[in-house]
């Protein structure tokens, strides 16, 4: 048979299969009708099993792939039957007074909590958020939550990720224990130096203090150095400010650029850290949610049952609506056995009815959901 032949008979079993595809929908949403009405679950694990039984014992040598074409039906058809489910769930009236809170134009001013003293990373990212905002310089990532949740700030800055150093798990986990909503974020191109004194050389250091994720970005050069002692601290700004304050000339910050103009130090050495190619988010929190125009980014955390194929249902709901997944990242449940939570990223609009439908799903299945926020990063 010619190759031509072959695709006109492909062409016309690819009819024969949308009408059916469609039909099926159809039933989905018949289906849909009747859960709603009678408040069942759209999730109904046992006749999948059953159908993927069915299907694989009939499907021969080509059951694995009998078996991935019925999981995805069961998934678009899930996702269907979700848009259409009107039973109310926390996510939904969350983005609702999100959305209604929200606006145009995101806000350009306003009472900012940032981490750390001038010169800091933190101060670059409430600068390129709130380009007009009021910056309050505080000791902690935990002060600075406290200032937003009080009211006495109406933003707070905080750093999220670091693309050489990985996620600040200290930030996640308060965005888990307290109520703040994530409505803005933005990506800085880090630049480490070592910075000391005036006339200060490599050979006279014996301290070096810093952040402990700019230490972590500079880890090679760190390790290569000899009865150097290295001190965490605040950040990266009050290392330099420290550095500057004490008059040693044998203590260095590993610091920025600006920092060395800022507190008059010299750069000792301008090569440091591991990557050229790193990069910080930093997230803006605010106590009340909102969802301002542009938001295409959002940041969930979950955590599921413990058993096979939990985490492929979740990726599957993404698949199925074409979501791009741009962070999965497990974290250990401290004190529990072995137990984790999920922070997701997906490149994708509440605005979007499916998407606004496969969330209200995920709170439905998940044993712990939490809308951080749909935001723009700038």
């Amino acid at each position: 048979m010619e190759l031509s032949e072959i695709r006109t008979k492909i062409d016309a079993v690819d009819d024969q299969l949308l009408d059916l595809f469609l039909q099926r929908m159809a039933l989905s949403e018949e289906v849909a009708a009747y859960k709603n009405e009678h408040h069942l679950p759209i999730l109904n694990k046992q006749r999948e099993r059953e159908i993927l039984a069915k299907v694989t014992e009939r499907a021969g040598d080509r059951e694995r792939y009998a078996y991935h074409l019925y999981s995805t039906l069961f998934e678009l058809a899930r996702s269907r039957q979700a848009e259409l489910v009107s039973e109310p769930t926390q996510v939904e009236e969350q983005i609702k007074a999100a959305l209604a809170a929200g606006g145009d134009i995101f806000p350009q001013t306003g009472l900012v909590a940032c981490q750390g003293v001038e010169g800091a990373n933190s101060q670059v990212a409430c600068d390129r958020i709130l380009p007009r905002g009021n910056i309050v310089y505080v000791k902690s990532f935990s002060a600075v939550v406290a200032a937003v949740e009080s009211g006495f700030c109406k933003f707070g800055v905080l750093p999220i990720e670091n693309s050489s150093n990985g996620s600040v798990r200290s930030v996640y986990s308060l965005l888990q224990e307290h109520n703040l909503s994530v409505v803005r974020s933005a990506r800085l191109c880090i630049r480490h130096e070592l910075l000391a004194l005036p006339g200060v050389k490599m050979e006279d250091i014996t301290e070096i203090y810093s952040h402990e994720q700019a230490i972590g970005q500079c880890g090679k050069f760190l390790n290569g150095l000899n009865s150097v002692k290295v001190i965490p601290c605040g950040n990266t700004a009050a290392a330099a400010k420290m550095v500057a304050e004490s008059g040693s000339r044998h203590a260095a910050a590993i610091s920025s650029h600006p920092c060395a103009a800022l507190y008059g130090l010299e750069c000792v050495n301008g090569h440091i850290q591991d990557s050229d190619n790193n990069y910080t988010r930093f997230i803006c929190v605010a106590k009340d949610p909102a969802i301002y125009a542009g938001a295409n980014r959002i940041s969930l955390i979950i955590a599921f049952e413990n058993r096979p194929g939990a985490l492929y249902e979740i990726i599957s709901k993404l698949a199925a609506l074409d979501i791009n997944l741009t962070k999965l990242e497990s974290c250990p449940v401290a004190g529990s056995d072995f137990e984790f939570i999920f922070l997701l990223e997906l490149d994708a609009s509440v605005k979007d009815p499916s998407v606004l439908a496969m969330l209200k799903e995920m709170e439905r299945t998940c044993a712990q959901f939490q809308f951080l926020g749909n935001y723009a990063e700038v």
